[in-house]
């Protein structure tokens, strides 16, 4: 979980930096992608059954 959010918070620096950065439209790209990322990832991991933990 902690990973999933640290990626969103990523996602939203680099995004917010490359829409007002003049000339630094790349990183709202990398941005984009990395989102689109993270959500493949959450659910994924939502579907896999989880193991029970002893």
């Amino acid at each position: 979980m902690v990973l999933f959010l640290l990626v969103i918070l990523a996602a939203v620096v680099l995004g917010i930096v490359g829409a007002v950065a003049k000339g630094l439209f790349y990183l709202l790209l990398i941005g984009c992608v990395l989102v689109a990322a993270d959500i493949v990832y959450g659910v994924v991991r939502l579907r896999r059954p989880r193991q029970r933990q002893r």
